[in-house]
């Protein structure tokens, strides 16, 4: 009989997209990991897993690290806005730092600045990324009509990974659970589904339909997706708060990079034997 070695993971929560987190794991994780851990009936329950370990692997305080990021379906991500967020809160918490600190991870989508910054709540630290440029993405979709739905405008982007982004009337009036997979059909490496609304030329309404993790209360890469379409079709001005069902991400995508803005929270630890 082989036992694999007991993984200590942390559980955290980004406005309600959750992460199980493994630094410098004592072996290397994979995608049955992935669906084993994140299972939430069967496993710990998660949307996500993510590995990190230094990039210089002598130094466990490291300020350069590495991120793997395991879909709740076994599937790779490049990255996620969310996750990536409650990775720097991890390494935060592996260096117990007890002030503000700076990291810099090393994504399937290219190389991401980060700073991380205490709050009122011991649990919950603030995490400004910046996520790069936005580039064009998906081609648009044809899928609407034959859903009934009533799509304004559209707008493919790339954020490091696939995002369609849909102008509606009102994101609250469609199920998002069908709509999103049956857009993604259309698109053999599949794609994330967003429907926006524009509420005023500062805030947006955003629902979420995830590769790899079907509907999520909350989405960093689509809030900056959302925000990047609003701007480019000229509804906002400078930051924006996108509004989605977990919380409330606040996005500059004004500038030649697209930097995320929000709340990071620690759950849990546990070790995993097997």
């Amino acid at each position: 009989l082989t036992t694999l070695a007991p993984v200590h993971l942390t559980k955290h929560e980004g406005l309600g997209n959750d992460f199980l987190i493994a630094v410098a794991p004592v072996r290397p994780l994979d995608a049955a990991d992935a669906r084993a851990w994140c299972n939430r009936r069967r496993g710990i329950g998660a949307d996500g897993l993510i590995q990190l370990v230094p990039a210089d692997e002598a130094s466990l305080s490291a300020p350069r690290w590495t991120m793997t990021l395991w879909n709740a379906d076994g599937s790779r991500a490049e990255i996620s806005g969310n996750g990536i967020r409650c990775a720097a809160q991890a390494l935060a918490c592996h260096q117990q730092l007890d002030g503000p600190g700076t990291f810099d991870l090393d994504t399937d989508a290219g190389p991401r600045h980060l700073r991380v910054s205490p709050t009122n709540d011991p649990a919950t630290v603030d995490v400004v990324v910046d996520m790069g440029p936005a580039k064009p993405g998906p081609a648009d979709s044809d899928a609407w009509a034959g859903l009934g739905i009533g799509v304004d405008r559209q707008l493919g982007i790339d954020m490091g990974n696939p995002h369609l982004v849909a102008l509606v009337a009102d994101p609250d009036a469609h199920d998002i659970a069908t709509v999103g997979a049956a857009v993604e059909a259309g698109y053999a490496d599949g794609c994330n589904v967003h429907l926006i609304k524009v509420i005023d030329r500062a805030n947006l309404a955003l629902r979420v339909w995830e590769r790899g993790a079907g509907v999520t209360e909350a989405c960093g890469t689509g809030a900056c997706a959302a925000a990047f379409a609003a701007s480019t079709w000229g509804l906002v001005d400078g930051p924006v708060l996108v509004h989605m069902p977990g919380g409330v991400a606040t996005v500059d995508a004004s500038g030649d990079t697209v930097v995320l803005t929000g709340p990071a929270r620690c759950i849990a630890s546990v070790t995993v034997h097997g």
